[in-house]
């Protein structure tokens, strides 16, 4: 923005606040206003739209620290004048100001005029601004309130691209069966429009995905989607990293004699896992290529075995355990207990 643009602006009244407003009170009051005055909230009104490039143009210049101060600066010094570009060697025409007067001021540092002359005899603006912003004779400036072009950062300089519209945050949940295959999902914005969002194999709990373009408008395009993706608890099937976990309980029977296992997967499937005779309760085996995919890499499927006993006996049953207790009676599973626990 040209310094002409900073001394006819105050940005301070376009986003209701003090000059000694704090960042904090800066970027509330334009949250504020920008929702007021966004043009997705007011389709098709021109003086709202006006309203909100006004609000995103004060507020690039006033939440940027250096920003400000340099804005703050020149509406001090530049108060009930006029920049003008001055007679080479001379000033202005009576009552202005001319850009020496006020970049003398500010950088000369007795009050006393400098003035850069160029090698061809002239006093230009390009001169003057090559000696404070370190740039060439390309530079090109603008003294009629229009754009100005130069060295970022500079006063009078170019002030970055328009800011871009804001990005809207947001939350969906997803089953762990979409998850683990992939999936899209289809969000709905305030205005009613829709957006649908792919989903990719393999992603995680709280992971985020960004639609660019998605998000609020704004002078310099729209801002981005940012979608939070929460993965529901399965009843059976829980994650451990790219790996699946199941659980899968087996009679007595089965862990003391053996037995092959017919286990559901997370794709539709299954798969079966032979156990050994003697599997005791906990032990875990593992399934190859049957956990998340995640780019290139597949994790696997680990099955526990959890032995599981009925909740009451028939005589049958208890005569039949306690054959089995006493043709086991010399293993003790507990019999490393004591000095385990004094390591």
């Amino acid at each position: 923005m040209a310094s002409q643009d900073w001394i006819d602006k105050d940005f301070y009244s376009v986003l209701g606040v003090s000059k000694d407003a704090s960042q904090a009170d800066i970027k509330k009051a334009y949250r504020k206003l920008a929702r007021k005055y966004h043009p997705d909230q007011n389709p098709g009104d021109a003086a709202a739209e006006k309203k909100f490039k006004d609000i995103s143009e004060a507020n690039s210049v006033l939440s940027d620290p250096e920003e400000r101060e340099q804005y703050d600066a020149i509406r001090a010094m530049g108060s009930g004048a006029r920049f003008s570009a001055g007679a080479p060697g001379g000033g202005g025409a009576a009552g202005d100001a001319s850009f020496e007067d006020i970049f003398s001021g500010m950088f000369g540092g007795g009050g006393g005029r400098r003035t850069r002359h160029s090698t061809s005899g002239g006093g230009g603006f390009e001169d003057l601004f090559a000696q404070f912003g370190g740039q060439g004779g390309g530079t090109r400036f603008s003294t009629s309130g229009g754009p100005a072009y130069g060295a970022p950062g500079g006063y009078g300089g170019y002030q970055g691209p328009p800011a871009k519209g804001e990005d809207i945050h947001t939350t969906t949940t997803i089953p762990l069966r979409s998850a683990y295959n992939g999936t899209t999902v289809k969000l709905r914005r305030g205005n009613g429009q829709t957006t649908t969002v792919r989903v990719p194999k393999g992603v995680k709990d709280e992971q985020r995905l960004k639609v660019p373009g998605k998000g609020h408008s704004g002078p310099g395009g729209n801002g981005d989607l940012i979608v939070t993706i929460r993965v529901k608890d399965h009843p059976f099937f829980s994650r451990d990293g790219q790996n699946v976990a199941v659980t899968v309980p087996v009679t007595l029977d089965e862990a003391a004699l053996g037995a092959t296992l017919e286990v559901p997967t997370l794709d539709g499937n299954h798969v079966n896992v032979k156990i050994p005779a003697g599997t005791s309760s906990g032990r875990r085996f593992r399934v190859k290529n049957k956990g998340f995919t995640s780019g290139s890499t597949t994790g696997n499927m680990i099955v526990t075995v959890d032995i599981a006993l009925p909740e009451s006996l028939n005589d049958e049953a208890k005569e039949a355990a306690e054959a089995f207790a006493q043709a086991t009676g010399d293993f003790d599973p507990r019999g490393d207990l004591s000095a385990k626990a004094a390591k």
